[in-house]
C-alpha cells in the first residue's frame, strides 16, 4: 500500500504563495520546496537582481522557520558565522556565544564573496547539522536549512566554491530572467521581498520535520534504484567528467526524487521523479563546460529499466 501523504493541502498552498512572490518561476519554486523536504541545502547561482534573495525570504515565510540572513563579504571571519568562545571572568571560564548559523533557515547571501577559509566554516554544518568550537560539538536547531546565493564567478571579488563544498548542497538552481509577461507583472506590482515578509506561515517547523520523515519513508523500487545506479555508472564511463558521480550524488538523487514524489502526493518514486530533479541535483557536481546540458544528455541516453 502506498504511504499516505499528509500536509499536501498546506504544501500546495505554500507552492502557490511562492509562485505569487517569485513570478514566472514555477519549476524553481517546486524544486526549492523539494530541496527543503528532502533535508538538503540549496545553492542559488545567478546574476544579481533575479530573485535569489526573494526566494529565500519566501521559503522562510511559508515554512514558518526561524530565520537569519548573513551577508558574506571578503572580511567576514569564520567566527562571524559560527560564533566565538569568550572568557567570562565571573565564571572563570570560557562561554560560547552562538553565531547566526544557529537558526532554522540561514540565508548565506553572496557566499562566494567570502574567502575560502570563511566558506569552509559551513562545511560541518552542511554535512552534519552541527559545528565544533574548541573541540566541543554544538548541535544546530532542527530543521536546519541553508539557502546560499552566489554571483557568477566572472564577477569581480568572488572566490569559487571548492568541489567539496558544492557537493554538500543537494541542489543548485539558476533562476534566469523572467519572461515578458512575468516581468511586466513585476514592474507593475509591489515589492516582492515586502510581499515575502508579509506572507503568513502555511507550515511550521514541526510540520517540516514530519514531512522530512515522511519523505524518508517513500518507497523506492528495485527498478528505480537500478535506474539511479545506471545513471551513476554512465557518468563514470565518461573520461571528461572527472570520475563521474559519487555514491553521495546517488543518495542525493534518491532523496530529491522521494521529495518530488511527496509533492506529487505519492508514496512511491517513479523514474519521472528522478528525471524532474536530476539537473538541479547533479549538474553542479560536474566539471563539464555546460553541466546542465550534459546531465540532460545523460538522461536521454540511459534507458529506464
Amino acid at each position: 500500500m502506498d504511504t499516505p501523504i499528509s500536509h499536501h493541502t498546506s504544501l500546495a498552498l505554500a507552492q502557490a504563495a511562492l509562485e505569487t512572490i517569485l513570478v514566472g518561476k514555477t519549476e524553481s519554486v517546486r524544486l526549492a520546496l523539494c530541496c527543503a523536504l528532502a533535508g538538503g541545502h540549496l545553492l542559488l547561482e545567478d546574476v544579481p537582481g533575479v530573485g535569489k534573495t526573494t526566494l529565500a525570504y519566501g521559503l522562510q515565510a511559508v515554512l514558518g522557520l526561524a530565520f537569519k540572513r548573513l551577508q558574506f563579504t571578503a572580511d567576514l571571519l569564520p567566527a562571524d558565522v559560527i560564533g566565538v568562545s569568550i572568557f567570562d571572568p565571573e565564571a572563570r571560564g570560557f562561554s560560547f556565544h552562538k553565531g547566526p548559523i544557529f537558526t532554522q533557515l540561514l540565508l548565506a547571501d553572496e557566499i562566494n564573496r567570502a574567502t575560502p577559509k570563511t566558506q569552509s566554516a559551513l562545511l560541518e554544518a552542511l554535512a552534519e547539522g552541527q559545528v565544533t568550537v574548541d573541540g566541543v560539538p554544538h548541535r544546530l536547531p532542527q530543521p536546519f536549512f541553508v539557502v546560499a546565493t552566489q554571483n557568477p564567478h566572472h564577477q569581480v571579488g568572488t572566490f569559487p566554491l571548492p568541489e567539496s563544498q558544492m557537493d554538500r548542497f543537494l541542489m543548485r538552481l539558476t533562476l534566469g530572467y523572467p519572461d515578458r509577461a512575468a516581468e511586466r507583472e513585476i514592474l507593475t506590482g509591489g515589492d516582492r521581498q515586502a510581499m515575502a515578509r508579509q506572507q503568513a506561515p502555511l507550515l511550521a517547523a514541526a510540520d517540516l520535520v514530519a514531512l522530512r520523515a515522511q519523505v524518508r519513508a517513500v518507497r523506492c523500487s528495485e527498478a528505480l534504484l537500478d535506474y539511479i545506479q545506471d545513471l551513476l555508472a554512465a557518468s563514470r564511463a565518461r573520461p571528461d567528467w572527472g570520475g563521474g558521480f559519487s555514491p553521495r550524488a546517488g543518495l542525493a538523487l534518491r532523496d530529491a526524487a522521494r521529495a518530488h514524489a511527496v509533492l506529487e502526493e505519492r508514496g512511491y518514486v517513479l523514474p519521472e521523479d528522478a528525471q524532474a530533479v536530476a539537473v538541479a541535483v547533479l549538474a553542479h557536481r560536474l566539471p563539464a563546460g555546460d553541466p546542465e546540458r550534459e546531465v540532460r544528455r545523460l538522461l536521454e541516453t540511459v534507458a529506464v529499466p
